[in-house]
């Protein structure tokens, strides 16, 4: 007579990983892109270059990267990378929609259109900014420079202003190198090496 034995199902741990090895590249490709844009690399009616990158690889690498990290526990990375997302697809809703008349918006309202954008997505940012007092100090610094991005961009688009346009642009290329620091430490970290120093926080 054989006794059944009762076993506990093991217990699934997450596994492990760091979605900004997807995250960061992504956003770092995809600013790259735009900030070309803003600079004048392709003429002023070209605003869609950019979005062949955009949508596909930092729209969607950004959405990987949240899915990812919630699937690890990693609120605070999740909804970074969540906002993004949302920040990138709708920036390529917003072009692709202007270019195409998809919302009906005529072309007297397309700038005020643009502002919007631009102004619900500052305070966005703004508002995330300010929660990352807590972590690192290369964290708050991508963060607020990607807040100056936008008043740049936002005033010169409502404004006329070419010249604060292109000064957005150069800050975009700034936080860009930000984004670039902060991928290598990831990677020196993933590959067994030591990561690079983040900073202080600003809050402790």
């Amino acid at each position: 007579m054989t006794a059944a034995v009762a076993t506990e199902a093991p217990v699934r741990s997450a596994p492990p990983g760091d979605p900004a090895l997807i995250g960061v590249p992504t956003f770092v490709v995809g600013a790259t892109a735009l900030g070309l844009v803003l600079t004048g690399y392709v003429p002023a009616g070209a605003v869609g270059a950019s979005i062949a990158i955009i949508l596909p690889a930092t729209g969607l690498g950004q959405l990987v990267a949240a899915v990812w990290a919630a699937a690890l526990g990693q609120n605070a990375v999740a909804a970074v990378f969540g906002v993004f997302t949302g920040f990138w697809l709708s920036y390529a809703a917003l072009v692709l929609g202007l270019i195409h008349g998809w919302f009906g918006i005529s072309d007297d309202a397309a700038v005020a259109t643009q502002g919007l954008f631009l102004i619900a997505w500052l305070v966005t940012i703004c508002l995330l900014t300010l929660a990352t007092l807590r972590l690192p100090g290369a964290f708050t610094l991508l963060f607020t420079l990607i807040d100056i991005a936008l008043a740049l961009v936002l005033y010169g688009t409502v404004s006329g202003s070419t010249a604060a346009t292109t000064a957005g642009g150069y800050v975009v290329f700034a936080f860009t190198a930000v984004g670039v620091y902060l991928f290598a430490g990831a990677l020196f970290a993933a590959t067994g090496g030591k990561p690079l120093p983040l900073g202080r926080s600003v809050l402790n």
